[in-house]
């Protein structure tokens, strides 16, 4: 995504409609957006998913890099890198200082911070669960950027720390191994659900999601569709 600013696509909507409907009906605040494996679009999502929701009135909404090995947030938005979430965790930073508002809007950025070579110990540190359970008194929603989960242990972890867990899959390079590999990773009670990326319109897919929605980059390019579950 090139443009991060611009208004999210009507499908991300959709989606940001559901996953309100679900926090009505629990306390979801904290959701890790994940994949399998690298290139399925888990940032992709993070940042659309971000901005629909940053885009209703009253709604803060604060987008977490915790993709420590490959942080991408913050060249997506432009901000600087550091201080982020790795300069908190490590006490080189204060918080507030961490916290990048995007424009006058109600979206705020917590990007990774300096490169660090322990990425899952300082996840692991309790100073990252107390954040969590802080952060709902100031944002709504909080979504966390987090890397792979067959390829790193960070996106497990995390996924016990927070309230809610999304699966992003690529149609064409995802394989159901690495999907039932994923699924099975995780706890079962804490998946939200399955967003299908790079699905053409009209495919249905309706084994894994909760979720409903297409995609268009570009007219010559495939959408990304994600279906109810049956």
């Amino acid at each position: 995504m090139t443009k991060p600013h611009e208004a999210p696509a009507e499908e991300f909507r959709t989606l940001r409609t559901r996953l309100n409907h679900l926090q009505t009906l629990q306390p979801i605040h904290t959701v890790v957006i994940t994949s399998p494996s690298p290139a399925e679009g888990k940032s992709f999502a993070a940042v659309n998913l971000a901005l629909a929701e940053a885009q209703l009135e009253g709604n803060p909404t604060l987008l977490v890099d915790c993709d420590f090995r490959r942080p991408i947030v913050h060249n997506l938005f432009q901000v600087e890198r550091s201080p982020g979430l790795t300069d908190y965790l490590t006490g080189k930073a204060n918080l507030e200082d961490c916290i990048k508002r995007v424009g006058s809007t109600d979206l705020y950025i917590l990007s990774a911070g300096e490169a660090v070579i322990n990425p899952l110990e300082l996840l692991n540190l309790r100073e990252m669960k107390h954040l969590l359970d802080q952060l709902p008194q100031a944002f709504n929603w909080i979504i966390l950027d987090s890397p792979p989960l067959l390829f790193a242990a960070d996106a497990n972890l995390l996924s016990t720390l927070c309230t809610g867990t999304v699966l992003v899959v690529r149609i064409g390079t995802t394989t159901i191994d690495s999907v039932t590999r994923a699924m099975q990773s995780l706890c079962e009670n804490n998946v939200l659900g399955i967003i299908v990326n790079g699905a053409r319109r009209g495919e249905l897919y309706s084994k894994y999601t909760y979720y409903h929605s297409y995609y268009y980059t570009k007219p010559e390019e495939p959408s990304a569709e994600t279906a109810p579950t049956s």
